[in-house]
């Protein structure tokens, strides 16, 4: 595929970025089933929550230019969301690129492949995401091939840049800003409403009368 180089997405939408690290990322699965990457692909270094702006990266499996320029761009609340192609070999981010991003004020990076320098990584703190670790790191051939701040997907999700991208110890959500804050409100309610349903379940009650499951199976005829 030839170059493609696009414009920066909109800037973030801060207001909704807060609202977001308000609630539980797993209380927005009880609404949504698209955005949620491969559960494989995981944190590698940093903590909390990471809320920011997706700016897309597509490198070749052993080709890491792009990213070197893509890094020079970003800026704060910004996630660099790199589809290597598909690639397991190779590590495309280690220590230079992590520093890279977090002196720009990234929010953090999502790699749909593997990253190298883990004690580096977890020492500067920035929150990366990938599918595991290596020493063989991909080069700067050069290659008139890649994208930046075009489609890609990563984790099995299809990603625009301007999409919001979550991400916690239980994995990542990256989606379009509108479609979670269609779900926020509804999540933030449940989660404001947790304490109270576990408060009862430690003074007897089952889940099922709760939650209305077990009315739900009587009329469906499970029992009488």
């Amino acid at each position: 595929m030839p170059l493609d180089i696009r414009d920066l997405p909109a800037p973030l939408d801060t207001a909704l970025a807060e609202r977001l690290r308000t609630v539980d990322f797993p209380t927005l699965g009880h609404y949504l089933e698209e955005g949620f990457c491969d559960p494989a692909l995981q944190r590698m270094a940093g903590s909390g929550k990471l809320v920011g702006r997706a700016v897309t990266v597509r490198t070749t499996a052993t080709d890491s230019t792009m990213l070197h320029h893509a890094a020079g761009l970003v800026g704060p609340g910004d996630v660099i969301v790199l589809d290597t192609g598909g690639d397991r070999r190779h590590a495309p981010l280690g220590e230079v690129l992590v520093n890279a991003l977090a002196a720009r004020g990234a929010a953090g990076a999502v790699v749909d492949g593997l990253c190298t320098d883990i004690d580096a990584l977890r020492e500067v703190g920035l929150p990366v995401y990938a599918f595991g670790r290596t020493p063989l790191t991909t080069k700067l051939h050069g290659l008139a091939d890649g994208s930046l701040c075009a489609p890609v997907t990563c984790g099995g999700v299809p990603v625009h840049a301007g999409d919001l991208v979550l991400g916690d110890a239980n994995g990542l959500i990256i989606a379009p800003a509108g479609r979670l804050a269609a779900v926020l409100d509804e999540a933030i309610e449940d989660d404001a409403e947790e304490p109270a349903l576990v408060a009862e379940l430690h003074q007897g009650k089952p889940l099922g009368s709760l939650t209305g499951a077990t009315e739900t199976l009587r009329g469906l005829g499970a029992f009488a």
